[in-house]
C-alpha cells in the first residue's frame, strides 16, 4: 500500500527533563508525556541520548532490537508516527551514539552521531558515523541530525538536486551555550532553505551541567514557528511543503550552491 502523501506535516517536539542513566524511568515518563498530546504528530522528535541523558558511560548501551529499540518500535505503531531520537548502542564490540527514525510498521533507519563532543570526551567511548541519514516520510525527505553535528554546516548542507525538507537536531546542549543553539539552528535554517527543529532536554545531568531547553522550530527563512521555554512541555507545529516550494522557486539560492564532495 502507497504511503500517505501530505502537504502539511505536524511534528512533536518533546522538551522533557530526564533521569540520569535510567532508561525504564524516562521510558515511562516519556510514554506518560507523549499520551498525553493534544492529538496525533505526523512526527514526534525526542531529545538527544533520551533513555539516559549525555552519558559516556558505556554500560548504558544496549544492543539494537532491545529496550529502547522495542520501545520506539512499539510507540511509533500506538501513534501512528515517526519516532525519533538517539540512544547509547553497542555494537560489534563499538558503542555508537545512534538516532533512529522509526516507522508504524516497525522499519527504521538509522544514522550514528558524526561529530563527537571532544570537550565532553564522547570521542572516548563512542564511535563517530561515517555517512548521513535523508528519512522518507509521507512525501517529506527529513534529515536527522544530532546535537553537537550543529555546529558544522558543511555536514548539514542540502543538496541541490534532491534536498531534503526538514532538517532536525536532537541535543543535549547546555544553557551556558544557549546563545550558539540558538544562533546556529537560524543560520541552518537559512542556509539550507528547509524547515528545521532542535529538540534539547531541560533540567541537569549527572555531571551537574544545566539544561534550559531553548527547543525550536523554525521556517526556511529562519523564523520562529514555535520557541519553548524552559520547562518541561510538548508542541506540535505544522509545516507547510507547499510554501516552501514555492518560496524556493521565488529565491532559488540554492541553485547558486558550490558544489563539492564530503570524503
Amino acid at each position: 500500500m502507497p504511503e500517505e502523501q501530505l502537504e502539511t506535516l505536524s511534528v512533536a517536539l518533546i522538551q522533557t527533563d530526564l533521569y540520569w542513566e535510567d532508561t525504564t524511568a524516562n521510558l515511562s515518563s516519556l510514554e506518560e508525556k507523549i499520551a498525553a498530546l493534544p492529538e496525533n504528530a505526523d512526527v514526534i522528535v525526542l531529545p538527544e541520548m533520551f533513555p539516559t541523558g549525555f552519558t559516556m558511560n558505556t554500560k548504558m548501551a544496549e544492543p539494537m532490537n532491545l529496550t529502547t529499540t522495542k520501545w520506539m518500535k512499539q510507540m511509533a505503531a500506538q501513534t501512528s508516527s515517526l519516532f525519533i531520537g538517539s540512544f547509547a548502542v553497542k555494537e560489534g564490540g563499538r558503542f555508537y551514539n545512534r538516532l533512529l527514525c522509526v516507522k508504524p510498521d516497525g522499519t527504521y533507519s538509522f544514522y550514528d552521531k558524526r561529530h563527537l563532543f571532544t570537550m565532553g570526551q564522547e570521542h572516548l567511548s563512542y564511535t563517530g558515523g561515517e555517512s548521513k541519514l535523508i528519512c522518507s516520510w509521507k512525501g517529506w525527505k527529513i534529515s536527522p541530525l544530532v546535537c553537537y553535528d550543529l555546529r558544522f554546516p558543511v555536514w548539514s548542507r542540502n543538496a541541490v538536486s534532491d534536498p531534503y525538507d526538514l532538517l532536525i537536531y536532537v541535543a543535549n546542549w547546555p544553557a551556558r551555550r544557549a546563545h550558539a543553539w540558538k544562533t546556529l539552528l537560524m543560520a541552518r535554517a537559512i542556509e539550507n532553505q528547509s524547515f528545521v527543529v532542535g529538540v534539547n532536554r531541560v533540567g541537569a545531568d549527572g555531571n551537574g551541567l544545566a539544561y534550559q531547553g531553548d527547543s525550536v522550530a523554525l521556517d526556511y527563512l529562519g523564523e520562529p514557528v514555535a520557541m519553548l521555554a524552559a520547562v518541561e512541555t510538548e508542541k506540535i507545529v505544522r509545516f507547510s511543503k507547499d510554501e516552501l516550494n514555492k518560496y524556493r522557486q521565488s529565491f532559488p539560492a540554492l541553485s547558486d550552491s558550490d558544489s563539492f564532495e564530503i570524503n
